[in-house]
């Protein structure tokens, strides 16, 4: 492959990154519009849980990343941000199941400041994280590790808090769900 044709497979997929993202926010934003489903899968009721869990589990690996780049275990690190980012789509998919079958569930809590700063903070830095967590995550693929490590520094602690706030999001809501 020469020079141009890489550089231009490059440009393919760096907006194929952006594409992606404005397609997964645009879904995010439609799913609080649309009308909800008139029938309820009983397995639903379980996606908030797994999707703590998925969320806890991405915290996880992303902090034993950091150690494990941090010892210059590059295999381990690549895989560990592998199984993040296979995690984190699977929990987009749960997200949009769960919220295209269900109400937004109202936190009554005493912490509403607390929790609603914790939440927007989620959704905001959930937002603009993802176009950089993709783009790291491409040039850590392709081995730029100059361009992957500016990224990083940036996104990975975004990327850390989204993972540990959804977790905490999901604490706060867990006794109000309905079920």
């Amino acid at each position: 492959m020469n020079a141009i044709t890489v550089k231009q497979e490059d440009k393919r997929i760096i907006w194929g990154i952006y594409i992606f993202t404005a397609v997964v926010f645009a879904l995010v934003v439609l799913l609080h519009e649309l009308p909800k489903a008139e029938f309820v899968p009983s397995f639903t009721y379980v996606l908030p849980k797994v999707n703590a869990f998925i969320n806890g589990t991405c915290f996880l690996l992303l902090i034993t990343s950091l150690f494990a780049i941090k010892n210059k275990k590059v295999e381990l690190h690549k895989k560990l941000n592998t199984t993040a980012m296979v995690l984190s789509v699977v929990f987009l998919l749960s997200y949009v199941l769960y919220h295209y079958f269900t109400e937004d569930t109202k936190y009554g809590g005493d912490f509403k400041g607390l929790y609603y700063f914790v939440l927007a903070s989620h959704i905001i830095l959930a937002a603009v994280s993802l176009p950089f967590i993709l783009l790291a995550y491409y040039r850590g693929f392709l081995g730029d590790v100059k361009r992957h490590r500016k990224l990083v520094k940036i996104t990975y602690p975004m990327w850390v808090y989204v993972t540990f706030t959804g977790v905490l999001v999901y604490l706060f809501l867990a006794p109000y769900y309905p079920y």
